[in-house]
């Protein structure tokens, strides 16, 4: 089991993506058994956060950072140290929001680099995605994903008869997410027919000393994993709980 950092890049009082949003997500970490802790962004007197600044000497196996800042998330003593903590093995896994919520990202090389804002690293063209006509959702709440080839393990689900997540909870946006050209050890895992790329898994990175990189995972739309979100108090039925195998898959596979 893994020991993971739940964080948002506000200061309590600061906006409503405060850490409270995401404590049924916390729970269901807790419940498959890893350690937890949930915070916001507490900046020193040097701006930087005591816990981020520091997280590659720390005792955590994984980052969930959600994203909600316009800019100014994460000091320069913060980004070094999550830079550091991936480099040393650490696992991250990244949620934002539309237009250009959550561009603090950008300073966490490839795991920031494969989102796309309104104004900063804009992308240069829409893709053209695969229709889904006449496929409906089972429920209003999700939306019908598209799992790319070969699926990848974070997308397996006991909940479905495939076997396949194919559902991921409905947005009425998402933000912009692709895989660099320059990037082989990134790629989309899985679409929308409405807004394209939703989930980039990156593995075998090569760090500085020619070693791999912890894993990571960028999403498109931290509201997935907001409390407010059906799957986390709604009914048993499938779309629901396959949700809820994604997120434990993306916490068993950013393990060290």
């Amino acid at each position: 089991m893994a020991t993971i950092l739940v964080q948002t890049t506000l200061r309590a009082g600061e906006g409503e993506w405060e850490i409270n949003r995401f404590t049924s997500l916390v729970s269901l970490l807790q419940a498959d058994g890893h350690t937890v802790v949930a915070r916001n962004r507490e900046p020193g007197a040097d701006g930087s956060d005591p816990v981020l600044s520091t997280l590659d000497s720390s005792t955590f196996d994984e980052l969930w950072l959600f994203a909600a800042d316009r800019g100014n998330g994460l000091a320069p003593g913060d980004v070094r140290g999550i830079l550091r903590f991936r480099e040393r093995g650490g696992g991250i896994f990244t949620a934002r929001d539309q237009e250009n919520v959550g561009v603090s990202l950008l300073n966490l090389g490839s795991v920031g680099l494969v989102n796309h804002f309104r104004t900063y690293n804009r992308e240069l063209r829409r893709r053209g995605y695969r229709s889904s006509a006449g496929r409906k959702p089972k429920t209003e709440a999700y939306e019908r994903i598209v799992p790319l080839q070969p699926v990848h393990e974070l997308l397996r689900t006991n909940s479905s008869r495939s076997g396949v997540i194919e559902y991921f909870p409905a947005h009425s946006h998402e933000a912009a997410l692709s895989v660099p050209a320059y990037a082989p050890f990134a790629r989309v895992i899985a679409q929308t027919t409405r807004f394209g790329n939703v989930a980039i898994a990156i593995e075998e990175e090569p760090a500085r000393d020619g070693r791999p990189c912890g894993r990571a995972v960028a999403t498109s739309c931290l509201h997935h994993f907001e409390n407010e979100n059906e799957h986390w108090n709604g009914g048993p039925h499938e779309p629901s709980e396959a949700f809820k195998d994604f997120a434990r898959n993306i916490a068993r596979w950013l393990a060290p």
